[in-house]
């Protein structure tokens, strides 16, 4: 049937559809970003041209569904369905699998150069696992899926000090989008193993193999035999991480004796690059040798364009993270300048943000806002949701996924993709 109530200059039409169907034309049409009524348009179009019905589909349990179309386009439907002697929700369907078919998802875009995403800053306490672990998460999400991302345009508005300072809560913008589909490494790169236990993992035993050992030039087998899966069942094996020892606490000692000692991070992943779309190391809060391994290994190298790979910071709104900011960035800018190389900045996250906490929360967030090279790409808030994912060690967008802290990780992975 179809009513007067329009969208526009189209007509409202109301039918039945199958669950599933229904499911996958909704995820197809935001994989390639078109309004779900253009391409049920479309479909029955295509339906109407044919010179017969196409095979049947199974149409048991077929729930509402609503959408508009052009005037007169249900009309020819309804004649052309009466003419070939089948139901309109069966005609809908044919229409609706016909377009699917047409329409396949496009592939995952990958990069030409695996990204390097560096999370640091030598506070410890600033979250800078939750956000390696979150960012991660959201890159490897099913293409095949919608998730709730809140827009960019949320952010702006959240990030905007006037109504910080007044505590507004304002409802966030979200959007459901088709995951990223990114294979993704995460490295935990602390000797504290944070990263390792935070997921589930064990952190690797001090008289095996290691990261440590291989920059250290003393590899006792092949780096890729220590990575291991992280929720197969939510990420399709599309998210790895590489777990940590504790004989990372002598890395920095070892290093000393190492020549180009500032590529030993790089020489030691090279052979792990062909395998992923992104690595992303969670450094330690160190100011040492180590943080100038992982500052050059996420230089930006020939061919690359600027800003996909880098160090991305994380900070709070306090006074603290703002004096080790200035460390970490002369450190940074220091090694550009000693070997002539460039090191982007991806960014500044404000983590475990709470307006409740008054001026100094609200006053250092406008600080970070008003930097703008880098620029602020991402605000999380300090919910309960991440520390509840930390003790039942699994991945917060397994864990909670339509969770505020998740649907702000997923704004941040496409902020800095």
């Amino acid at each position: 049937m179809s009513s007067p109530a329009s969208s526009g200059d189209r007509d409202k039409v109301v039918s039945k559809l199958p669950g599933q169907l229904r499911q996958d034309l909704k995820i197809r049409a935001a994989q390639h970003g078109i309004e779900i009524q253009a391409a049920v348009e479309q479909g029955i179009r295509d339906w109407c041209a044919l010179a017969s019905a196409t095979e049947p589909v199974d149409t048991a349990g077929a729930d509402s569904f609503s959408t508009f179309l052009p005037p007169g386009q249900w009309e020819t439907f309804r004649k052309v369905a009466a003419d070939r002697s089948v139901s309109l929700i069966q005609g809908l369907a044919q229409s609706v699998r016909l377009w699917l078919d047409s329409n396949p998802a496009p592939d995952v875009e990958r990069p030409s150069v695996t990204r390097r995403v560096i999370v640091c800053n030598q506070k410890g306490g600033v979250g800078k696992t939750a956000i390696t672990a979150g960012v991660g998460e959201a890159l490897a999400e099913s293409p095949n899926a919608l998730h709730a991302v809140r827009v960019s345009k949320a952010l702006a508005k959240a990030l905007r000090a006037s109504d910080a300072a007044a505590g507004e809560d304002e409802p966030l913008e979200i959007e459901s989008l088709p995951g990223l589909g990114m294979r993704v490494l995460l490295v935990d790169f602390d000797p504290q193993c944070h990263l390792t236990n935070q997921l589930g993992a064990a952190p690797l035993p001090m008289n095996g193999d290691s990261l440590t050992n291989h920059m250290a030039g003393d590899p006792k087998g092949d780096l890729r035999d220590l990575v291991v899966p992280i929720d197969e069942e939510t990420f399709g094996n599309r998210l790895h991480l590489l777990p940590a020892c504790n004989d990372a606490f002598l890395l920095d000692v070892r290093l000393s004796a190492v020549r180009a000692r500032e590529a030993a991070l790089e020489r030691a992943l090279a052979p792990l690059e062909a395998d992923y779309d992104v690595i992303i190391v969670d450094c330690p809060p160190s100011l040492g040798l180590s943080m100038d391994a992982a500052a050059y290994y996420g230089r930006r190298r020939d061919g690359e364009k600027p800003g996909q790979s880098g160090a991305l910071i994380v900070v709070q709104a306090e006074d603290s993270s703002a004096d080790a900011y200035e460390l970490l960035t002369t450190q940074i800018d220091d090694l550009r300048d000693d070997l002539q190389i460039d090191i982007d900045y991806l960014g500044i996250v404000v983590n475990l943000y709470d307006s409740r906490r008054g001026y100094i929360a609200t006053s250092s967030l406008q600080g970070w806002v008003d930097i703008k090279n880098p620029r602020v790409v991402g605000l999380i808030g300090d919910l309960k949701e991440q520390k509840e994912a930390v003790r039942m060690k699994q991945p917060l967008l397994s864990y909670a996924p339509k969770s505020q802290q998740a649907i702000g990780m997923r704004a941040l992975a496409r902020e800095i993709s």
